[in-house]
């Protein structure tokens, strides 16, 4: 096996493993992108509106998903550096049959209460019915979401994060062609873009986990039991935080929705469309922390503590260098990417709520990329208590500040908050990092 996370220079090691998770996490947000800008084309304001409404709520089952998988991956991690290959595959098995009973029990939840959630978070009436008509097909597929997800964590925890894109690229290719298809040539409007996702994502789990199972018996070790109660507590200690991690942002963004909610369609689909493109962004710098967590948890295994911090100042400068450039193009062509999701019908207030939000959070996408990066090192020594914490100021300064203060001063006041929230977070977990690495990354597993 190679572990090359432990052996390469740390810069080195670092974007060879990230590259294809921020690949694949870019073509993940194509599922959800790509609906969006067929059903604003062919469909209109409203779908597009409908869609919206929803994102936020499905994107938090995304992060539930994608933070439990990246739990789990840290323990295995660490189980892969140290060479222990029995516990490994142990551990491996009991994440997959454990996050496929979650799926199953979370869809069924979301059936039962799409409505009262949507009607809840204060979705226009308008809107309502085409809203929980996609969210109900959402979830019919959420099972196949989570097993992808599991599935890349794992593989991603062992170091071979170029399988997970390969399946992403083809799953995304298959949704637009399934996309187009419904939406454009069999008239099936906003319930042709949900199915054209459920399939997509259905193909690509069956045949990621098939090929999984493969891959898992290359590695010589017999194992007697799936599953194991021990192994699936470690693991919660550790997913459990994460997955309040990766959903902190989500879920500020649910309850915010339900305020933007509360201006009207028009507004509703201007966010939507510059929310899309910050996601986007989002996304790619999550998983680059995510990657950094394996990098660390395997270096802990292999008793290389010392690599930790060279990783986390290599990350750093990746984040600057991202963020640099993504501010520059968003700046120049703002108008023209808020542009793509609307189409002759949109209003003129649409247009402009999407520019004033994308124009204006291009200059902070770097507080989140370094937020994500320290608690990607945090995670990985197993202390998931103060970036916990830290996420959860996040999630209250940006609650607190749209619900109180956008009423008063305008929509405006909602991505005022988000920039103040990621600082925050990125204050406090970097200043706890610094205090645990004078006590020279003393464990907390």
């Amino acid at each position: 096996m190679d572990h090359y996370l432990t052996r390469d220079k740390p810069y080195k090691a670092i974007i060879k493993f990230s590259i294809p998770m921020i690949i694949a996490s870019l073509f993940q947000q194509v599922y959800t992108l790509v609906d969006s800008l067929i059903v604003g084309k062919y469909v209109g304001e409203s779908a597009l509106a409908s869609i919206g409404a929803s994102f936020s709520l499905t994107t938090i089952f995304i992060c539930i998903a994608i933070g439990g998988g990246v739990g789990a991956s840290v323990l295995i991690a660490r189980y892969y550096g140290a060479r222990n290959y029995i516990k490994m595959k142990t551990a491996t098995y009991t994440s997959i049959i454990s996050f496929l009973i979650v799926a199953i029990a979370l869809s069924v939840f979301g059936l039962i209460f799409s409505k009262d959630i949507m009607i809840l978070l204060h979705t226009p009436d308008k809107i309502l019915d085409l809203s929980v008509l996609y969210l109900d097909i959402y979830f019919y597929g959420l099972p196949f979401l989570f097993m992808y997800n599991i599935i890349s964590a794992l593989y991603n925890s062992l170091g071979e994060s170029r399988i997970p894109l390969y399946f992403l690229i083809f799953s995304s290719i298959l949704n637009v062609i399934l996309d187009v298809y419904m939406v454009r040539d069999l008239k099936m409007g906003i319930e042709g873009a949900a199915y054209a996702t459920l399939l997509a994502q259905g193909v690509s789990a069956f045949f990621s986990f098939i090929l999984f199972l493969k891959y898992m018996g290359k590695f010589d070790a017999k194992v007697d039991n799936f599953f194991d109660i021990h192994e699936l507590r470690l693991m919660s200690r550790l997913a459990i935080p994460s997955i309040i991690q990766q959903s902190t942002i989500t879920i500020g963004q649910v309850l915010v929705q339900s305020v933007v909610n509360s201006f009207g369609t028009e507004i509703l689909a201007g966010f939507t469309s510059a929310f899309r493109v910050e996601s986007l962004i989002i996304v790619p710098l999550t998983s680059l922390g995510n990657a950094v967590s394996s990098y660390t948890s395997q270096n802990v295994g292999s008793g290389k503590k010392m690599r930790i911090s060279e990783g986390l100042r290599s990350s750093l400068i990746i984040v600057g260098f991202i963020c640099f450039f993504i501010c520059i193009y968003l700046s120049i062509y703002y108008k023209s990417i808020i542009g793509a999701f609307m189409n002759k019908s949109s209003s003129k207030l649409a247009y402009e709520t999407g520019y004033s939000y994308l124009s204006f959070i291009a200059f902070f996408f770097v507080l989140v990329g370094s937020k994500q990066v320290v608690d990607g090192v945090l995670r990985g020594l197993g202390d998931v208590r103060i970036f916990t914490m830290s996420n959860i100021v996040n999630l209250s300064i940006r609650v607190s500040l749209s619900m109180i203060f956008a009423p008063i001063i305008g929509i405006s006041m909602v991505w005022y908050s988000v920039p103040l929230g990621w600082l925050a977070n990125l204050v406090i977990s970097s200043i706890y990092y610094f205090y645990l690495k004078k006590r020279n990354f003393t464990l907390k597993f």
